[in-house]
């Protein structure tokens, strides 16, 4: 497998954020590619971690505003960047990504930094990739926020995700800080912007970020519709809290909470909340009422 490291220089001076890097590596179970996975760890160590997850094709700079937030409220904070995104090692080929290779490289980060305890904040990709690690590792998970995400095992999707769909596959050039853009409900600085554009230097960068959307398991044909099914069968079994908090003006996953409203046991009686003003990419829209929630959560 083929690596793209971008060069350390493309994160410098970014607007609003000022955090300091770690790192881990995770080896691939198919040619044993040691890849370098990037992540933020802020507030007391001591203390049970949040964990952010973020989706396609942002990366942790989308919680900037939720680190400074919920670490003055006493939590510890980590925020990874997946595989093929921000500061995280990057595969060259599009075929070199895969729902289960994500899934997998995932795993084992979250199994060698031995987080317990977890609170799962998962938005895009990050419920797709981080709902999977609840269904593999129930015992470190203490509570789960979802938010604009679903597990799709092969039956269908929005309009709004299959214009995604065909926009992604098409345009040529992949204008990834315009495309977050335009899945908030507020327009984004210049500044913050090219903070999205930052991992990308150029279209060699992000075969990921174009792979993605044709890996959502929206067909009974497509890969990862079994394993989802057995990662619903453990959420179906998920008896603690978990909570939905979607954005009102995101088209993408409109009524997505559902299933997991009427599948989860330790969704039973929890504050499900829509959120107005918020797009896609509500961590934009609404970070001080998103970390509420979260605080909220785990204080009750």
């Amino acid at each position: 497998m083929e690596i793209l490291r971008t060069p350390d220089e493309r994160f410098a001076g970014l607007d609003g954020f000022d955090f300091s890097p770690h790192y881990s590596e995770v080896i691939d179970g198919q040619d044993g590619t040691r890849l370098r996975i990037h992540h933020l760890d802020e507030g007391p160590r001591d203390a049970a971690p949040v964990l952010l997850m973020h989706g396609e094709p942002s990366w942790c700079y989308l919680y900037r505003r939720f680190i400074p937030d919920l670490v003055a409220r006493g939590h510890r904070v980590v925020a990874p960047d997946l595989v093929g995104f921000g500061r995280s090692d990057k595969p060259a080929q599009r075929n070199d990504y895969t729902y289960e290779r994500h899934v997998q490289w995932m795993s084992d980060w979250l199994t060698q930094l031995d987080l317990t305890g977890i609170t799962l904040f998962c938005q895009d990709w990050g419920g797709l990739i981080g709902l999977r690690l609840v269904a593999a590792f129930p015992d470190r998970f203490a509570r789960v926020v979802v938010s604009n995400t679903g597990l799709p095992v092969g039956t269908g999707a929005t309009d709004g995700f299959r214009a995604w769909l065909d926009f992604s596959q098409n345009v040529p050039v992949f204008p990834v800080g315009m495309i977050v853009n335009g899945g908030c409900h507020r327009d984004l600085s210049p500044a913050e912007i090219a903070a999205y554009d930052a991992p990308f230097p150029d279209e060699t960068y992000k075969e990921g970020a174009r792979q993605f959307p044709t890996l959502v398991p929206i067909t009974p044909e497509h890969g990862s519709v079994a394993e989802n099914k057995a990662a619903w069968d453990v959420l179906a079994r998920f008896d603690k809290p978990l909570l939905t908090a979607f954005g009102a003006e995101d088209a993408i996953t409109r009524g997505g909470e559902r299933p997991f409203i009427d599948r989860v046991p330790g969704a039973k009686g929890q504050a499900h909340t829509i959120l107005q003003g918020a797009g896609h990419f509500l961590q934009e829209d609404v970070p001080a009422e998103l970390c509420a929630l979260i605080d909220t959560l785990i204080r009750s």
